[in-house]
Formats: structure tokens, sequence, C-alpha cells
């Protein structure tokens, strides 16, 4: 029998070691950072694409050098943004329409997560958090990488890209040839990427673009030095005042008609007794602050016995619940869950959301499903993702 000798023995433990790290679950972990203040300059037609390695939403790395076709289209775009939202099915066609010719597509999104605020989240049911980037391609299947440089952002700040979505169009030797828009109507059905298009069919036509460079719109960059402002803003809330009103059984009944506040109205059942109510509430004050500049609002109503309101207020000045907090006064609780819903078997938490004339679209039973949820509200006739 073979002896192997020490030093490939300790080899072959250190490749199958290696293997095991770099397995799926564990192939990359977003640690996003402040990046120092300074001057960014967007990539000027002629100049080199830097390089770069990136990990992607299909748990792979990739580089530069990966992308071997003779036209790299990279397209900085996000989760987050209505503008970039509108153009993903754009972006899926561009892949489709061009993938049998010598042209590559990549997307980046460059936002620090750091300096993205809950209230800048109201057209969307994803942040830019790298799970939550796997999240949008699993949902939306995107058919080109999708890379996070949310950490350091060092490749962001090296291409320049102003704002979601942003354009450069690279030729064979990668000297950019394209930078700007995808195209000059947002609204997605309302037009078909022509710049972009126009732009590769010239370089696939051994030519130049003859428009090379053009202004883009878009929610602009999250640099990693705008924390101050989200500091600031989470502050603001956190000082706001929190109450919690008396509402009677004739309130109650005019809450769940939803007939005055011509909003989508999201309303959350708990009680300060109920562990899986105290522990998802705070999730339901995030979603307030995302869609509250939209036409939507959360309601909480506490089934906390009167003697308790002290301790249900206590709650929820814990979770920074500065929105319209109640406390039912309607003391037989099996007359208020008929009131409620007729569906309901009165245990909680509950939550019910409720168009305008008391269309319920959305229940659950139960402690709830966050991105469901976020999805029910963004996707929902009266949010919606785009502008």
């Amino acid at each position: 029998m073979r002896v192997l000798s020490i030093f490939t023995f300790l080899s072959l433990l250190l490749t199958s070691c290696a293997t095991d790290i770099t397995s799926d679950s564990v192939f990359f972990k977003a640690n996003p950072q402040e990046v120092i203040k300074q001057e960014v300059k967007t990539l000027n037609i002629g100049e080199k694409a830097p390089d770069f390695t990136l990990p992607s939403t299909d748990g792979k790395y990739y580089s530069l050098s990966d992308f071997e076709k003779d036209i790299l289209v990279i397209i900085f775009t996000c989760n987050h943004c209505p503008t970039a939202q509108a153009y993903e099915e754009r972006i899926k066609d561009i892949v489709n329409d061009y993938k049998d010719q010598s042209v590559q597509v990549v997307g980046i999104s460059p936002n620090s997560p750091l300096g993205l605020l809950y209230e800048e989240l109201g057209y969307s049911d994803l942040g830019d958090e790298f799970d939550e980037m796997i999240l949008r391609d699993e949902a939306h299947a995107f058919n080109f990488p999708y890379l996070y440089d949310g950490d350091d952002q060092k490749v962001s700040l090296a291409y320049g890209p102003v704002a979601t979505p942003h354009v450069f169009i690279f030729d064979k030797g990668r000297i950019l040839q394209y930078v700007g828009r995808i195209d000059k109507s947002e609204k997605p059905g309302t037009a078909n990427a022509e710049d972009l298009r126009v732009a590769v069919d010239a370089m696939l036509a051994g030519g130049t673009p003859e428009l090379a460079t053009t202004k883009t719109f878009g929610c602009s960059t999250k640099w990693g030095w705008k924390t101050e402002l989200k500091t600031k803003v989470d502050k603001e809330w956190s000082e706001k005042e929190v109450k919690l009103d008396d509402l009677s059984k004739e309130g109650l009944t005019e809450l769940i008609s939803n007939e005055s506040s011509e909003k989508l109205r999201l309303i959350n059942f708990w009680a300060s007794w109920c562990g899986p109510c105290r522990l998802e509430y705070p999730e339901f004050v995030v979603i307030q602050r995302m869609f509250g500049a939209r036409d939507f609002e959360f309601v909480s109503v506490s089934l906390d016995n009167a003697d308790k309101k002290r301790k249900a207020l206590e709650i929820l000045v814990k979770a920074e619940s500065a929105l319209q907090n109640y406390i039912s006064t309607v003391t037989d609780k099996y007359e208020l869950i008929e009131l409620v819903d007729k569906n309901w078997n009165g245990a909680l938490p509950y939550t019910l959301l409720i168009e305008p004339g008391g269309n319920v679209v959305w229940s659950h039973q139960g402690e709830v499903d966050f991105l469901e949820l976020k999805r029910a509200i963004a996707d929902h006739d009266m949010i919606g993702r785009v502008y």
C-alpha cells in the first residue's frame, strides 16, 4: 500500500477544509462599513474598466476577467429604488435579445446598506443588504449576475455611478464607449432600452455609439458616509411621543370599515401577555416607516384589559410605536372577534390589510411572514413599486 508523505496528507486535509469553507451557504458574509467621504468622479469615455472581484447572488465570485465576450454592459442597480425596479424586465430582455451575440450583462449594487433609511423603502419589499439581493434575484429570476459592492464600495467609487440604474458599456479591450441611461422613459411599457440597444448595436457593427454620454435618472447612490442622516432620522423618530388611546365598539367598527382614511390600512391586534406579539411588533413599526409617506397607515390595537394599559404602553414606547395605537374598551372578547372578522378564531396575534371601503385584501393569524406582508403592500395598486 502506498504511504502518503506528511506534506501530501496535510495538503489534502487543507484542500478538504477549503472546500467546506466555500460552500454556498457560507461563501460570503456581508460586512458593510462606513466609508470616508470623498469626491466621486464618473468614469469618462475612453477610460479602462477598473478591475473587481465581487460576490454574486448566485453563490459565486466574479472578476472583470470572467466576462470574456466582446462587449460588456455593467449596470449599477439595486433593490429598493423604484426607477431601478422599473428597468428590471428591460435588463432581462436585453440579456435574452443579445444572448447569441458577443454581449454580456452584469448588475452591480453600489449601495451601502448603512446609509439607507427605512423612509427610502416605500416602493419596495426589500432593502439593499446582500441577503435581500438574493431574495430579489430568486423572486424575479435574474438572467444576469447580480453583484454586491456594499461593504467598502471600492468598485463603485472607481466607476462612479451617480444613480441607479447607471449603465457603463465597454468594448473588447474594456475601454468605456457609452455611459448613461438605459432609455429616457422610466415607466414600464413606455420604452425598450433604446439608448442601451443603439450603443450596443453600433459596437457590434464595429463602430462606436454616436451618443456616447447621457445623463441618468434614479435614486442617488447610497454612499457609506451618508450615515449621519440615518442617525438623525432614527433619533427624531425615537423621540416622537407614543400614545395609547381608548377604542370603543363604535371606533373599532369604524376602524375596520376604513371608510374615511383613503389609505391602505394595516391593523395588528396584539396583547402584552402574548409573546409572539411582543417579539414581532417592532417590525410593524418598520413597515409604517417604510410606507407611511404613501397611501398607507399602520394601526395597532391592544386587546389587554384596562388594568394592563400601562404595561401595553411600556411595550409600545420600547418599540418606538409613534403611530396610531389603541386599546380596545370592548370587554366582551367574543363580541370583539365578530366585529373584527368572522373568520378569526380569536387567537393572537391577528393582522389585517384593509382597503378603503373595508375590503380585506390580506389577513393572517399568528406570527407574520414580513417579507410576504411587505410584498402584499408594495404590490397593491394603491402603493406600487414605480412612480
